[in-house]
């Protein structure tokens, strides 16, 4: 039990988990939109969110002259063997999107959509209001993952139903970033780092996450029973998802790295759908 503690807390401090879960996503995605990628797409998006999160991570400990928390001890300890894998991973990327798309239509659209993330996410972070932070990184994940899904789609199968779970995975995405501020605030705050949670009283928060799991979850059963029923198998994921996030936060005797583990491993849920 202690090596399987020890393996799933490495993997979540290298993000692997967030990776794992974002290809769950896109596959997610995928079957919805009944769209077509093979292997490549997964190998790419793999490195695109790795190489995004672990670049976040050395940048936050960079300029620390110490820091308490293990997860930030350990990337700030082998902060010189990421940054030349971050290169690696970098360039690797960059030459399987032109060995796999070619200098097509589809790589120049995603070169100008991170263009326009990057341009975002910066102006944000400089002159946005404190909870526009965990929600334009909810939004940007999910266009990320579905992206390639909805570019691969034929017309015919993206519609305004399909297309209503995007804005529910957003808001679980939100969720989930609200839910790691709030676990993660009094570190953030000793280390000297922004989170929306550091900008709002305790109990208003804690409404807010419940509102928004409780909403989160009468929509996805309302999905379930009033949407056709190739939506639901998609409505059921969602709702574990969002069950797992609420159970996991608002129970008793879990160490903070424990929920935060549990909750990035409901975004491996999509995986199922491989089985149906």
């Amino acid at each position: 039990m202690a090596f399987l503690q020890k393996m799933l807390q490495n993997l979540s401090w290298l993000s692997l988990d967030v990776v794992v879960g974002a290809m769950a996503g896109m596959y997610f995605f995928m079957e919805l939109f009944h769209a077509s990628l093979q292997w490549p797409a997964y190998a790419l998006l793999a490195l695109a969110v790795w190489s995004i999160y672990t670049l976040d991570h050395l940048i936050d400990v960079r300029n620390l002259p110490h820091t308490l928390a293990p997860r930030r001890v350990f990337h700030k300890k082998l902060q010189k063997t990421l940054w030349i894998l971050l290169g690696v991973a970098t360039i690797g990327g960059a030459v399987g999107a032109f060995a796999w798309f070619g200098w097509g239509k589809e790589l120049q659209l995603t070169i100008i959509l991170a263009l326009l993330i990057v341009g975002s996410r910066v102006m944000i972070r400089k002159n946005g209001p404190g909870w526009m932070k965990e929600f334009s990184i909810a939004v940007f994940y999910v266009v990320g993952i579905v992206w390639l899904p909805l570019l691969r789609a034929e017309s015919v199968d993206i519609t305004w139903v399909s297309l209503l779970f995007l804005p529910g995975y957003m808001l679980l995405a939100f969720l989930n970033l609200l839910m790691l501020s709030f676990l993660d605030r009094d570190e953030d705050m000793k280390s000297g780092f922004f989170s929306v949670a550091s900008t709002m009283p305790t109990l208003k928060i804690i409404q807010l996450i419940r509102q928004l799991s409780f909403g989160l979850i009468f929509l996805s059963l309302g999905a379930f029973i009033l949407l056709p029923s190739f939506y639901r198998p998609f409505s059921c994921v969602v709702l574990l998802m969002a069950l797992v996030h609420y159970l996991t936060f608002f129970q008793n005797g879990l160490a903070v790295h424990q929920k935060r583990q549990r909750m990035e491993l409901a975004f491996w849920i999509p995986w199922v759908l491989f089985l149906l």
